[in-house]
């Protein structure tokens, strides 16, 4: 199926879930906010949260700093 990633088209299996979606990214490690169809989805429910075709993923990377 087809989402978008940061406004870039990406095709994914379908019934991925947001912890598949991580895992392909490899950002597994990673600091990161995700948002949805600007809905913010919680860590906690990314194993719960399945992508459908059109959705509009925003990947944010936390970066630390002083």
């Amino acid at each position: 199926m087809q989402i978008y990633i940061n406004g870039a088209e990406k095709q994914i299996p379908d019934n991925t879930d947001m912890v598949g979606l991580i895992e392909q990214l490899e950002l597994t490690e990673q600091r990161i906010a995700v948002e949805v169809n600007e809905e913010l989805i919680p860590r906690s429910t990314f194993s719960g949260h399945h992508l459908h075709t059109g959705d509009k993923v925003e990947i944010i990377h936390a970066v630390g700093g002083g």
